[in-house]
Formats: structure tokens, sequence, C-alpha cells
């Protein structure tokens, strides 16, 4: 079996994020997003979450409570990350993990699974969940509706 994963904060989810997790629920017999709390949204893990499962009700949640806040692509950032990582996976035989960021290659290494990387480059959707938070108005367009209606109330 086939069981794909990605992780993210999703703050806000937006269409990049979605073609993401759109090509692991296409390519993979299971897909699981894992979201971090964060202290870069108001927005609790629990809405964040109930976006994805509106848009994407085939795809299963974990939530990542409480996670280390060292960050960073040396050894020891890794480390730490990793080990957090495999956690939450400890008991899900993982064997793809979808993303779009250098730290994959990290993830895919130590808990041996193989990296898919889509649109790294951000060619087919040039936006990001920092970019949206600076003007929710002007990325509307980047958003499902139900994003941007709570990232409006927010």
């Amino acid at each position: 079996m086939r069981i794909g994963f990605t992780i993210g904060k999703f703050a806000p989810l937006h269409k990049g994020h979605q073609y993401l997790i759109e090509k692991g629920l296409q390519e993979m017999d299971k897909f699981y997003v894992i979201i971090y709390e964060t202290d870069v949204t108001t927005l609790s893990l629990k809405t964040r979450a109930n976006w994805i499962k509106q848009i994407y009700p085939d795809v299963n949640i974990i939530y990542a409570k409480n996670p280390p806040k060292q960050y960073g692509l040396d050894e020891q950032s890794v480390k730490i990350q990793i080990d957090y990582l495999k956690e939450l996976v400890k008991n899900i035989e993982v064997t793809h993990f979808y993303n779009s960021e250098p730290y994959g290659k990290f993830v895919a290494r130590d808990l041996q699974v193989q990296e898919v990387q889509v649109d790294r480059k951000r060619v087919k959707y040039p936006i990001s969940s920092t970019i949206i938070r600076k003007n929710t108005q002007k990325h509307r367009k980047d958003m499902d509706s139900i994003v941007f209606d709570d990232m409006r109330k927010a």
C-alpha cells in the first residue's frame, strides 16, 4: 500500500497547498496531512484542519501540537524536527513524502520514504501563505472561498 503525507501550517491553506494535496490523493492509496500549531496566525489548528477536511474529505488529518521551536536546515535542527515528526507517524507505514520545500530531502532520508517534489519552484502557483497574510484581499483568488471567509473574519 502506498501511503503519502505532507506537513505544514496551512496558515492559510492556498491553491499551492491544494495542488500538492490533490497530487497526493491521486497518487497514493492513503494520504495524510500533518498540520502544525503556529503563532503566525490567530486561526486555530482546528479551523485550519477543517478547511482541509471540508475540501478533501478523504484526507487523514494529524494534529502537530506543541512542535519544536527550533527550525533550520542544520543537522541539529533537522534532527529535532525529524524526531518530532517520527513520533507523529510512528504507527503509520508511510512510503512517500510530498513537499515543495528544501527540507523534503531530509524528511525522506530520515524517515526512509520516497520524496515527491511538487511545484518546488512555485511555477504553477507562485504564492505563499506569508504573502497572503500580508494582503488577504489582494490574494483572494489564491484561496478557496471557505478559507478566504475565515481569513476575513480573523
